[in-house]
């Protein structure tokens, strides 16, 4: 996998993974709520993997809730406080994941959602957060790190300030978790969304750490399993397949900071000589395998399909609704203009990329960047 390019987006599992999942597809049969020995093993192979998550992130085990996947974690965050409480204000930030600002929306009809507004530099400042805060303002929501731009956040300082204001605080670990030190008991935080398959789990699989004082009302009911917050019989192999990525995620964690910030540097050295390119939030604190471009006078959707065409495997910044292409939310919050924001391309660096993948994404962008440019001022000069 070379080419492949977009590891925010999801990660090859890995094959220790794998290769851990196997007997609890193949050849361990049980109930996990079964008594019997079988069904105990199955319900060890969860706690074990309660286990590895909590200290991946420095939590509790009884405080890890196993869910779906990281959106079911932020709808089960989301709709589940306001549906316990009645809240009827949260503050959310302008640069969450869709998977939380979607949830928000639709809490509750009466419930208002107040946006915690980026600065130019992808960040969300304390000042942000306190203008956006209300006297009823339940929970306060604001992402580790950006699946755009890397962005990272100073999740402690802003936890500490919604909590002195009342609110409870929760945070979307996905992409932060596996990529840099993550810690639920040091920032401070009630709440903490993870993802399996962003840090070479599977999919299908993640998990809401969470405070037992917060108030949480179940979305799916039936057999109470997981302390009552996610009911239905529990997807073993997934689960401790998670398990096992979070502990080599884990042990790995310096290693693999070390290794994609040495091709991120490399790529941005390449972008830096190239006209017309912007990295965005590049002063800011970023995640070590993330760079977010734009190329002034490209559109991103086309770079990305030539860039297949090519070989590689990236995203681009913008998103497509309802068949009209929009600017990512997250640009726009950051105060970046239309065009570039349309232009915007992300590359995310993975455990198994080398400087050969970076110097030869780098070349192929050079030649579809000037063939493309050519084939304009072709165009122009016949018109």
């Amino acid at each position: 996998m070379a080419g492949y390019l977009d590891h925010n987006a999801t990660t090859p599992m890995h094959e220790a993974v794998f290769e851990g999942m196997q007997p609890w597809m193949r050849s361990v049969a049980g109930n996990p709520s079964s008594l019997h020995r079988f069904g105990r093993l199955q319900r060890g192979a969860i706690e074990r993997a309660r286990e590895q998550v909590a200290a991946l992130v420095d939590a509790h085990p009884e405080q890890v809730i196993f869910t779906s996947g990281g959106t079911e974690s932020n709808n089960l965050l989301i709709k589940g406080l306001v549906a316990a409480t009645g809240a009827k204000r949260i503050a959310v930030s302008a640069i969450e994941h869709m998977s939380l600002l979607e949830p928000a929306a639709h809490a509750a009809p009466d419930c208002v959602v107040d946006s915690i507004a980026a600065n130019g530099a992808g960040q969300i400042s304390t000042q942000a957060l306190e203008q956006s805060l209300k006297a009823d303002t339940a929970l306060v929501s604001v992402m580790a790190a950006n699946n755009e731009t890397g962005v990272i956040q100073d999740v402690a300082t802003l936890a500490a300030c919604g909590k002195q204001h009342g609110a409870w605080f929760h945070t979307d670990a996905s992409q932060a978790a596996g990529k840099v030190a993550v810690s639920y008991r040091q920032w401070g935080v009630d709440a903490m969304t993870l993802s399996a398959h962003k840090l070479y789990g599977p999919l299908g699989a993640g998990a809401l750490i969470v405070d037992s004082r917060l108030p949480l009302q179940a979305l799916l009911h039936g057999g109470g399993q997981e302390k009552g917050l996610r009911a239905g019989t529990e997807n073993v192999p997934a689960i401790a397949g998670f398990g096992i990525a979070a502990e080599l995620a884990l042990k790995e964690l310096a290693q693999r900071a070390e290794h994609a910030m040495a091709l991120r540097t490399r790529l941005e050295a390449v972008l830096a000589r190239m006209p017309g390119v912007t990295i965005f939030a590049q002063q800011s604190d970023r995640l070590p395998n993330t760079v977010q471009f734009g190329v002034s006078g490209f559109d991103g959707e086309t770079l990305l399909m030539q860039l297949d065409r090519a070989g590689f495997a990236v995203s681009s910044g913008s998103a497509c609704t309802s068949g009209k292409t929009e600017p990512s939310h997250v640009l726009s919050a950051m105060g970046v203009a239309d065009e570039l924001a349309l232009a915007a391309v992300r590359v995310s660096f993975g455990r198994d990329n080398t400087s050969d993948d970076v110097d030869a994404f780098a070349q192929a962008l050079s030649v579809i960047v000037d063939r493309m440019s050519n084939s304009a001022v072709m165009k122009a000069a016949t018109i």
